[in-house]
């Protein structure tokens, strides 16, 4: 299980949000990466995770992203904390 602190007004960077003008919430994005690669190296998908991450401008560390990766990896569900900071 990862965690993350995310501003409230980066929500919708994280996850779906209909009423969001963001383009692609990570959310969606490890979800279509959980899709297209289980059962793929793990080497190959941290650095598509990490490049997810940078476009929705969220700070996981590398041993989150490789977490995700391994489940990703072994079709293991990913559990992620999430702490909203701000007012």
């Amino acid at each position: 299980m990862g965690e993350i602190s995310v501003d409230r007004r980066r929500l919708d960077h994280l996850l779906a949000d209909s009423r969001s003008g963001y383009a692609v919430p990570y959310q969606e994005a490890f979800a279509g990466l959980a899709d297209s690669y289980r059962g793929r190296p793990v080497e190959v998908i941290v650095p598509l995770l990490r490049e997810a991450a940078e476009r929705a401008l969220l700070g996981f560390t590398a041993a989150d992203l490789l977490d995700q990766a391994r489940a990703i990896s072994s079709g293991a569900p990913y559990e992620l904390r999430v702490r909203v900071t701000g007012r």
